[in-house]
C-alpha cells in the first residue's frame, strides 16, 4: 500500500502526460498508448456484444451456475486429499536393517557396503552414520541410521535431481546388497509428527490373542497392500525371528530358600539390563545413577553363577539355583496402541498418488483380508490427515466465509437480495481453482492435492472474486439511484468497470506466476497455492464479467418489488459546480476511537474491593464452622484470639483411621520433608546470623 501510494502518482505523472499537438514526434509512449487503446477498445466492443446476450437471457447464467456447482462437487471428489505437501528439504534419512540377531560388528560390515553406495550419489554433500539405532525401529544391534545431506537447490537444478528421484535411484542401487534391507525416507513435513514422512499404520488386536497368528495376518495384509498401484512400499518392524532366552523361575526353590520370585527377577534385571537407583548433583546439574554388571560378566548363561541374591537369613546364593534359561526365537518387544496389542506398519504412497488415496487403498485391502477382531488406527501426521479427510470442516469454513460476505454486502447495499448477485459469481472461481489443480495433478506436478495450501488459496479467492464483483454491482447501484433503468445501469457498469477489473486481475495472476514456476524450499506448497489462485482468478473473472450483470438485474428487480424503487436524486448542473466539498463525517473518527478503546480496554479487569485484615478474619470465622462442622474444637469457635492455624490437625480430625492415614502420608511425602528440612536450615542460619549482633569479648 505504501509503495502504491508513493509510486503510483509519480508514474502517472510520467506516463499519462497530455499530448502536445504542436509536437509531431512519435516516441515509444505514443505507440504504447495507441496499441493499448486499440486493443482495449476491441476487447470492450466484443465484451459489450457478448454481455448483451446474457442480459437479455438471464436463464443462461442460471444454467451455467448449476453446471458449475455440479463440476465443483465432482472436482472436489476427484482431487486427492492431503494435509501438507511433502517438500524437498534436502535431507534423506535411511534405516539399514541387518538379519535378526546380528551383532553390531556384523551390522557395521553391511553399513560399509551401504556407505559405498552413498558416496556414488552425485547430489551428495555430506553424510553421517549411527550404528545400533534405527529412526523407525528404535534401538537394536541389527539397526543403523544414515543421514544424507544433499547439495543446495541451486546446485542441483532440474526435476531429475529432485529428492524423490534421488531416493528412488539410491534404493534401487542398494538392492544388490545381500542380507540388508535399506529403507530411505524423508523427514516429516511438520516437525514433531513422527520420525518419517511414511504413513504410520497401527494394526490392533482387540482380542489380545496369539501374537504369531496376529503376525501372520499382518504379513498377509501387507503383501496384498503392496500389490496396489497407490502403494510404493509397505513394511512392518515386527519380527519373531529374534534369538533370545526364556527365563523360568522355580517358585518351589524360591519358597524353600525364603526369597520371592520378584526379588530374583529384579536382581537379574538390574545386573543384565540396568537399574535406576537415584540421582546426584554435580556442576549444578542432576545426573541419574544406573547400576548394572560390566559387559564381560554377563556374556553367557554361565554368568548367572556370579550373580547372587540375598536370602531370608541374610546369606547370598547364586541366582542360577532359582532361574533356568532356555534358548527360544521370538519378537524383540511387544507394543501396545490404545491399550491393545499392536504391530507398527509403515506405508509409502507411490509417485502420482497422495496420502489420502493411500488411506483409501488401506481401508479397502484391510476390509478384504483382515478378520473382525483386528482393527487399525493411524499415528503421527497420518492421524491428522485421516481426521481432516473425514470431517466437513473445509466446507463449513467456505459456508462461513460466504455468510460473512453476505452480511457485509447486505449492510452495504441495504438489501437482502442484491448481495446474491455477488455471491453467485463465486462458484465459478471455485470451479476454476479446482479444475486447474486437477489438471496439474494429472500432469504430474508435485504437491497438487486438496491440502491446506489449496484450501487457503480458495478462501482468499472467495474474497478476491467478491471484491471484483462488487466493482460492477456498486457502480450499477449508484447509476440506478441516479434514475437509470436496471438494464441500463448494469450495462453502464460493465462498460465503466471492465478496465479496473482487468487491471487488478491480470496483476494478481502475473504476481502468482513466479510461485508456479519456482523451485527449492517450499516449492510444492507455493505451487499448490498459486495454481489454485491463478485458475480461480482467470476463470472466475471471465465468468463474473458475464453473469454478474444478469444476476444484478434479477435480484435488483426482486429488491424493488419487495422494498420499492429507489428515489432518483438528480443534482442540477449549476449546483454541482457551486457545491462545496462535503466535510468528512465525524462518525469515522468516533468509530476509530471506539475500536481503539475496545482494544486497549480488552486487557483490563475489575477486581474485588480490598478488605481489611479484621474484615477478612471475621469472614474466615464465619466460613470455618460451616466447613468443619462439629469436628472443630469449641475453643476455636468461642475464642476470638485463637486461629485455626494455631490448632493441631489432630484436634480437628479426630477419627483414628484418618489420623493414621494422614501421618503415613506426611511421613512418606519426600517433598514435604525436603521443604521442612530446608526451613529448619533457614531457621538455623537465621539464628547463626543473629548471634553476630550479640555482644562478645575476648580474653
Amino acid at each position: 500500500c505504501v509503495c502504491a501510494l508513493v509510486l503510483c502518482p509519480a508514474l502517472c505523472a510520467l506516463m499519462m502526460r497530455a499530448e502536445d499537438k504542436q509536437d509531431t514526434r512519435k516516441g515509444l509512449n505514443y505507440y504504447t498508448k495507441k496499441a493499448y487503446t486499440a486493443s482495449y477498445n476491441a476487447i470492450l466492443g466484443k465484451y459489450q456484444k457478448s454481455v448483451v446476450i446474457f442480459v437479455k437471457r438471464p436463464w443462461i447464467s442460471g444454467v451455467l451456475l448449476a453446471i458449475t456447482a455440479v463440476l465443483v462437487v465432482l472436482l472436489m471428489k476427484a482431487m486427492p486429499s492431503g494435509l501438507v505437501p511433502q517438500e524437498d528439504q534436502g535431507v534423506i534419512l535411511c534405516e539399514v536393517r541387518s538379519p535378526e540377531g546380528s551383532t553390531l560388528h556384523e551390522t557395521e560390515e553391511i553399513l560399509k557396503q551401504v556407505e559405498e553406495k552413498v558416496k556414488k550419489i552425485p547430489e551428495l554433500e555430506c553424510y553421517s552414520i549411527s550404528n545400533g539405532y534405527g529412526m523407525i525401529s528404535s534401538a537394536g544391534t541389527n539397526f543403523a541410521t544414515l543421514i544424507i545431506r544433499l547439495k543446495t537447490w541451486d546446485d542441483r537444478p532440474g526435476f531429475n535431481h529432485y529428492i524423490d528421484l534421488v531416493m528412488a535411484r539410491f534404493y534401487m542401487d542398494c538392492l544388490s546388497i545381500k542380507n540388508a534391507k535399506v529403507l530411505p525416507f524423508q523427514l516429516p513435513q511438520i516437525p514433531g509428527y513422527g520420525s518419517s514422512n511414511s504413513i504410520d499404520l497401527q494394526i490392533q488386536d482387540k482380542s489380545d490373542g496369539n501374537l504369531t497368528e496376529f503376525s501372520q495376518y499382518v504379513d498377509r495384509f501387507l503383501a496384498k497392500l503392496a500389490e496396489r498401484p497407490e502403494i510404493a512400499s509397505a513394511s512392518s518392524t515386527y519380527s519373531e525371528r529374534y534369538p533370545k532366552y526364556k527365563v523360568e523361575v522355580d517358585p518351589v526353590q524360591c519358597d524353600r530358600a525364603g526369597v520371592s520370585a520378584s526379588a530374583v527377577l529384579s536382581t537379574l534385571g538390574a545386573y543384565c539390563g540396568g537399574s535406576y537407583v537415584g540421582n546426584f548433583n554435580q556442576f549444578s546439574k542432576v545426573y541419574r545413577i544406573m547400576v548394572s554388571a560390566a559387559p564381560e560378566y554377563r556374556l553367557d548363561p554361565s554368568s548367572l553363577n556370579n550373580i547372587y541374591v540375598k536370602l531370608k537369613d541374610n546369606k547370598m546364593a547364586p541366582i542360577s539355583e532359582f532361574v533356568t534359561l532356555t534358548e527360544v526365537v521370538g519378537s524383540s518387544s511387544i507394543k501396545r496402541f490404545n491399550l491393545f496389542q499392536s504391530i507398527s506398519c509403515y506405508v509409502n504412497a507411490a509417485n502420482g498418488y497422495s496420502e489420502g488415496q493411500a488411506h483409501e487403498a488401506i481401508a479397502e485391502v484391510f476390509k478384504q483380508t483382515m478378520p473382525s477382531h483386528l482393527t487399525y488406527e493411524y499415528g503421527s501426521m497420518s492421524r491428522e490427515v485421516e481426521e481432516t479427510s473425514n470431517s466437513n470442516m473445509t466446507v463449513l469454513i467456505y459456508v462461513i466465509c460466504a455468510i460473512l460476505i453476505y452480511l457485509i454486502l447486505g449492510s452495504l447495499y441495504n438489501s437482502w437480495f442484491t448481495p446474491f448477485a455477488v455471491l453467485l459469481s463465486v462458484p465459478f472461481g471455485l470451479m476454476g481453482s479446482f479444475f486447474f489443480a486437477w489438471v496439474a495433478y494429472k500432469i504430474g506436478i508435485p504437491g497438487q492435492e486438496n491440502n491446506i495450501y489449496l484450501q487457503t488459496g480458495v478462501i482468499m479467492l472467495i474474497g478476491l472474486l467478491s471484491k471484483t464483483a462488487i466493482l460492477i454491482t456498486e457502480f450499477a447501484s449508484e447509476r440506478r439511484a441516479q434514475g437509470m433503468s436496471i438494464p441500463e445501469a448494469a450495462m453502464e457498469a460493465c462498460r465503466e468497470r471492465l478496465r479496473p477489473i482487468l487491471m487488478t486481475v491480470v496483476t494478481m495472476i502475473v504476481g502468482m506466476i513466479p510461485l508456479v514456476i519456482a523451485g527449492g524450499a517450499g516449492a510444492n506448497g507455493n505451487r499448490a497455492l498459486a495454481v489454485g489462485v491463478v485458475g480461480g482468478m482467470a476463470i472466475g473473472t471471465i465468468a463474473l464479467l458475464f453473469v454478474v450483470p444478469p444476476f444484478f438485474i434479477v435480484f435488483q428487480t426482486l429488491h424493488e418489488k419487495v422494498h420499492g424503487a429507489p428515489v432518483a436524486v438528480a443534482e442540477p448542473a449549476q449546483e454541482k459546480e457551486t457545491k462545496k466539498p462535503r466535510k468528512a463525517s465525524k462518525k469515522v473518527p468516533m468509530i476509530a476511537v471506539l475500536m481503539i478503546g475496545s482494544v486497549l480496554l480488552s486487557s483490563c479487569g475489575i477486581y474485588g474491593k480490598y478488605k481489611h485484615t479484621d474484615e477478612l478474619n471475621n469472614t474466615i470465622e464465619t466460613i470455618t464452622p460451616s466447613l468443619f462442622g462439629d469436628s472443630l474444637p469449641a475453643e476455636v469457635v468461642t475464642n476470638d484470639e485463637v486461629s485455626v492455624a494455631q490448632i493441631s490437625w489432630r484436634d480437628i480430625f479426630t477419627d483414628p483411621l484418618l489420623q493414621q492415614l494422614i501421618e503415613s502420608a506426611l511421613t512418606r511425602n519426600t517433598d514435604l520433608n525436603s521443604a521442612r528440612i530446608a526451613i529448619e536450615q533457614s531457621q538455623a542460619s537465621l539464628k547463626a546470623a543473629k548471634l553476630g549482633y550479640l555482644p562478645s569479648f575476648s580474653l
